[in-house]
C-alpha cells in the first residue's frame, strides 16, 4: 500500500537538491548546510516519512508538541530543537527532552534555562534569537544588545550559547539578503572574541520562502516546515 505522505518524502528530496544546488552556486559546501525540518502541527507518520528520506533534526515550537512527540524523537535517536517563542514557566519539561533551544530572546529566559538544566544536572545549547528588523510584532534580542548579552553568558555553567537565530521582516525577494547579512556579521564578531562558553557553529536562518537568500549569507541550519509536509493544521 502506498504510504499518503509518500509526497513528504519528495519535497525533502526537491528541498535538498534545491540547498545543493545554492550551495554550489555561491561556493559553499552543502555539507555545511543542515535542513531542518519544522514539525509544528504535524503527525509523527508525517515525521516519520521525512526522518527516513532524511531529515536528522527537527524542529518544534510548542513544548506540548514536544512532549506528545518525544516517544518517536527518543526512538530515533533524533534530536528536535525548540524553535517557537518559550515562556519561562515551559522551560522546567525541556531538560529530558530537548538539548537544544534556538529562541532564547531574554537574560530572564536564559537565567531559567540555567536553572532549570542545572537541576537536572545537565547543559543546554542554545541560540540568541536576533530581532534583526527592529519589529515591534516580533521577539527577540536588539541587533544592538547581542553583544552585551553573549559576554553575559559566557559567565553561565549549565548552558553554552552555540549560535544565533532570525526571523527577518518577511520578504520572498533578494531584499531578505541584507538582514541575513547583517546576522553574519554579528555571528563572525562573536566567534572571534574567543570568550569561554561561547562556542558559535549554528547560524539559523532561512525558511521555506527564503533559504536561498540565507545560504547565499552564510547559513548553516535552514529551518524549512511548509516546504517539507504541506499546509499545516492548526487546529491540533
Amino acid at each position: 500500500m502506498e504510504n499518503i505522505y509518500n509526497y513528504v518524502a519528495e519535497n525533502v528530496k526537491r528541498v535538498q537538491d534545491e540547498i545543493n544546488e545554492v550551495c554550489i552556486k555561491y561556493g559553499r559546501n552543502p555539507e555545511d548546510v543542515i535542513l531542518m525540518g519544522v514539525s509544528k502541527t504535524q503527525p509523527v507518520e508525517k515525521l516519520e516519512v521525512a526522518y527516513n528520506a532524511g531529515i536528522k533534526v527537527f524542529g518544534e515550537n510548542r513544548v506540548q508538541e514536544l512532549v506528545q512527540k518525544a516517544d518517536f524523537f527518543q526512538t530515533h535517536s533524533v534530536p528536535c530543537h525548540i524553535i517557537g517563542t518559550l515562556q519561562t514557566n515551559k522551560v522546567k519539561y525541556l531538560p529530558p527532552l530537548t538539548d537544544t533551544i534556538q529562541s532564547v530572546n531574554s537574560m530572564k529566559l536564559a537565567d531559567e534555562i540555567e536553572k532549570q538544566y542545572g537541576k537536572a544536572g545537565k547543559k543546554a545549547n542554545i541560540c540568541l534569537e536576533i530581532n534583526i528588523g527592529n519589529e515591534d510584532s516580533k521577539s527577540g534580542i536588539p541587533y544592538s544588545q547581542a553583544m552585551e548579552m553573549v559576554h553575559k553568558l559566557s559567565e553561565y555553567k549549565n548552558l553554552t550559547v552555540k549560535g544565533l537565530m532570525c526571523i527577518p521582516p518577511i520578504d520572498d525577494t533578494e531584499g531578505v539578503r541584507k538582514y541575513f547579512s547583517q546576522m553574519h556579521k554579528l555571528f563572525v564578531d562573536i566567534s572571534g572574541k574567543k570568550l569561554d562558553n561561547i562556542d558559535m557553529c549554528i547560524l539559523s536562518m532561512g525558511m521555506s520562502g527564503d533559504y536561498p537568500w540565507a545560504i547565499a549569507e552564510g547559513s548553516t541550519l535552514v529551518r524549512v516546515g511548509t516546504g517539507i509536509f504541506g499546509a499545516r493544521n492548526y487546529n491540533v
